[in-house]
């Protein structure tokens, strides 16, 4: 079943990719937004047999690589699905890059956990957790950054990858959302992530 996940997943990305490399809507920010998937992607596959992760973050992790995926081909301000939320729910802008930025704090919180329990690197759940959160929260603050320098050296041009839509608390509320997502993972997968933890142990 493990094995049938991780293929399916690896599979479904790389599909993915693919497809929304044919004709994104403004090249340089496809390949932008989905340069995080191009990086992590190199790294997964190099540790799978000296460091392999519970099915269960590989899993979230291909569900977070589709997300920037499928803003990268669009651009986060003009994803379909954000627009059909913005109208269902009477919205005033595409909310499609805030769940770019829940994702980016939901995942890598949990990666974060998994390193820090399996390498012993922390122990006790609360010490875990906040550092835990703490390693999104500086992911997330560092993915600012990027944007910031990029939007200095290209100016107008990074604008789509910025995808602010106008809004002068974009980068705050970025965070904030980073932070929900870290804080919203580990209080409901902690517990399903320490069982298949011990099962690879076993």
């Amino acid at each position: 079943m493990r094995k049938l996940v991780l293929v399916a997943s690896a599979l479904a990305v790389l599909a993915a990719l693919v497809a929304s490399g044919v004709a994104p809507y403004d090249r340089a920010t496809w390949l932008l937004e989905v340069a995080p998937v191009l990086i992590v992607a190199p790294i997964l596959i190099a540790t799978w047999r000296r460091f392999p992760l519970t099915t269960l973050l590989y899993g979230l992790i291909a569900l977070h690589a589709l997300v920037l995926i499928y803003g990268g081909a669009y651009s986060y301000a003009r994803v379909p699905l954000g627009f059909w939320l913005q109208e269902a729910l009477d919205l005033g802008r595409n909310p499609y890059d805030k769940i770019g930025h829940f994702m980016q704090g939901f995942v890598p919180a949990l990666a974060a956990r998994e390193i820090l329990l399996r390498g012993g690197y922390a122990s006790g759940r609360r010490m875990v957790a906040f550092l835990s959160l703490c390693v999104a929260m500086a992911i997330s603050a560092v993915y600012e950054l990027i944007e910031w320098w990029t939007a200095l050296a290209l100016g107008q041009g990074a604008d789509e990858f910025l995808g602010t839509q106008g809004d002068i608390w974009d980068t705050q509320s970025d965070m904030f959302y980073a932070m929900i997502g870290a804080a919203v993972g580990l209080a409901l997968l902690a517990r399903r992530q320490d069982r298949e933890m011990a099962r690879l142990r076993r």
